[in-house]
């Protein structure tokens, strides 16, 4: 849903065994200002409660993907590659985004012309 007017962002999260803070995360990046995003999460096949608070979500969540991996790192870079945006996020799944975090990225990038997301 990209108006190409601004860059499209992809947040990645990885996650495995977050689930203390995860649900806290996820709200934090569904409750963006701007909703022109899309969020990947990627779990290492969590053996805690990151399941059940994942499935509560999981409409929000345009690429999710369960399965082992090497390390956080990894899970990472499993989301990089799937991203479709012009910019990405990156946060883990014990962090925050303020509620502008995606305004604020995309008018940084928009208004400096030296930048170039297209």
């Amino acid at each position: 849903m990209n108006k190409k007017n601004q860059p499209y962002v992809s947040i990645v999260t990885p996650n495995l065994n977050g689930g203390k803070y995860l649900e806290k995360t996820i709200l934090s990046i569904i409750n963006q200002t701007n909703k022109d995003f899309e969020f990947i999460l990627i779990d290492g096949i969590s053996t805690d409660n990151s399941k059940n608070i994942i499935e509560q979500y999981i409409e929000n969540i345009d690429i999710f993907i369960s399965e082992k991996d090497e390390s956080m790192y990894h899970a990472i870079h499993k989301g990089i590659m799937k991203a479709s945006g012009d910019v990405i996020i990156w946060i883990n799944s014990d962090d925050l985004l303020d509620n502008n975090a995606v305004e604020n990225v995309v008018k940084v990038f928009k208004n400096n012309s030296s930048v170039n997301w297209i």
